[in-house]
């Protein structure tokens, strides 16, 4: 099955499933690396709704946030990556520095962040919550992130 669409078509696909009753669950982020942090966020995210969306930062988007040296992994294929885990149903490249406008326009039922995240400082909690859903964070697993993993292949490989 393919799971990539487009904004138009997932939002369709997405009213069908709220008024079939289903709860959509959103997140979003990089996935330059996949690392089992991602890996449980992601089951855990998908734990709690029918549903589990995810945008995916588009190379531009990845370069704007963390630099001209990233992604490691063009969106292409960090897409396909993401894709194949079972607990995504739907992935969706962004271009934008924020998942806003996305977020707004697909209207999910929760938001999910990692726990390094503050509410408040979630992008779309505001929007999420004043539409009567809820924003959850989850916590991250210790010592597991993109960051630590670039860092180790430094020290190994210079």
């Amino acid at each position: 099955m393919n799971k990539l669409f487009p904004k138009e078509a997932l939002k369709e696909r997405l009213d069908k499933l709220h008024q079939a009753g289903q709860t959509i669950v959103f997140t979003n982020g990089c996935f330059d690396i996949l690392h089992v942090g991602h890996v449980r966020y992601l089951r855990e995210a998908k734990k709690l709704g029918n549903v589990l969306v995810l945008a995916l930062n588009s190379d531009a988007s990845v370069r704007a946030i963390k630099g001209e040296k990233r992604p490691l992994v063009p969106e292409d294929e960090r897409a396909d990556i993401m894709a194949a885990l079972e607990s995504i149903d739907y992935v969706i490249l962004f271009d934008d520095p924020t998942p806003q406008g996305l977020i707004e326009y697909l209207q999910p039922d929760i938001l999910v962040k990692g726990g390094d995240w503050a509410e408040e400082a979630i992008v779309g909690a505001d929007f999420v919550k004043a539409a009567g859903g809820r924003v959850v964070t989850i916590p991250l697993t210790e010592g597991r992130s993109t960051t630590n993993i670039v860092e180790k292949i430094r020290q190994v490989y210079g």
